[in-house]
């Protein structure tokens, strides 16, 4: 399948659509998830269009990774985390909503489970504050 530029991933890129940023570099953007299965969800996108892991070239997921990495440091000291699921789905079959490379990084507790995925929005403050916490995270 071809990569498509009007998923919601390539519109917040291209600033048409508004989002909780926490982190950007020049290969890289990290974003609050709006519909999260636990505080702190977010995602990490490479600014490179692609589908997902099975057409990004390599390079692009080497510095992808690398900032995965980062942020999931940031979102276990922002939420002080006992843990942190990372969550990477590919095409339809593989659980994939959004066809754009994205890994979700989702702060975890002991003897809390995630939350089901409902479709729901957080409100925008509640992501706001969290989006503060990891930003504050990342700057020490």
């Amino acid at each position: 399948m071809a990569y498509d530029d009007t998923n919601v991933f390539a519109k917040i890129l291209r600033g048409e659509l508004p989002s909780q940023k926490i982190y950007e570099d020049a290969d890289t953007f990290a974003f609050m998830d709006i519909m999260p299965r636990g505080d702190g969800h977010c995602l990490v996108i490479p600014r490179t269009p692609s589908r997902n892991i099975l057409d990004a070239d390599p390079d692009s997921l080497a510095t992808l990774i690398a900032s995965v990495q980062k942020v999931s440091r940031a979102v276990m000291k922002a939420f002080s985390a006992d843990g942190v699921t990372v969550q990477q789905f590919n095409e339809p079959a593989g659980g994939q909503v959004v066809f754009h490379l994205h890994f979700h990084i989702i702060p975890r507790f002991d003897g809390v489970a995630l939350r089901p995925h409902t479709g729901q929005m957080e409100k925008p403050d509640v992501l706001a504050a969290n989006a503060e916490k990891i930003r504050a995270a990342l700057a020490q």
